[in-house]
């Protein structure tokens, strides 16, 4: 049931936000050239690797070295919109419909991650990867990588439609209020280092 309605709610907005896309695109594409899409593989249902979508919010500034500067540095002002906004995250529509993701499940980390997980922690990848989660209405970037693994684990453990229901909800007022899109010092959150030991 939950895959079906993934399908059928994709399509629906893939189809009434195209003109909100084809905005976006071109505002990208002026202010930070291309590629317009941003494309990193990441780790969904059963460690699965796959290719995560977002519109570009970086430009690629880099320093004498040749090397690129760091992330706060590059995240330009219009970028830090898109990301207040979660318009960034609309691309990611295409990968609800293909079945790399669901509407709601615990967010696609990176795949470095993966060996410092726990053999809980790892549990988060029992099921699809989601736009948004039961970690992102909870506090989002500004709680600690232990908090967040524990409220996916919990999604993962007591996921329901009526629990989605609730999350998709939830995130619309998270958007509203910008809250959480950020770690203290960090232009997102500090990377996680691992948890082996607990």
């Amino acid at each position: 049931m939950k895959r079906i309605i993934d399908i059928i709610m994709s399509t629906l907005l893939i189809i009434i936000c195209s003109p909100i896309f084809l905005v976006i695109f071109f505002i990208v594409k002026k202010k930070l050239g291309s590629p317009v899409i941003f494309r990193q593989k990441r780790p969904g249902l059963n460690s699965k690797v796959f290719n995560v979508y977002k519109f570009r919010t970086m430009n690629d500034a880099y320093d004498e070295q040749g090397e690129l500067l760091p992330d706060a540095v590059r995240l330009t002002s219009f970028g830090k919109l898109m990301r207040k906004l979660s318009l960034d995250e609309l691309p990611q529509l295409w990968n609800v419909l293909k079945g790399d993701m669901s509407f709601v499940g615990p967010r696609p980390l990176l795949i470095e991650y993966l060996p410092l997980y726990n053999e809980r922690q790892a549990r988060r990848h029992d099921v699809r990867p989601g736009i948004t989660g039961w970690a992102q209405v909870n506090g989002r970037n500004a709680i600690s990588w232990e908090q967040k693994f524990e409220y996916d684990v919990w999604y993962v453990e007591n996921r329901s439609l009526w629990l989605d229901f609730k999350i998709l909800l939830l995130t619309v007022k998270k958007v509203f209020v910008s809250e959480g899109i950020s770690a203290e010092g960090h232009v997102t959150i500090e990377k996680f280092k691992g948890d082996k030991g607990r």
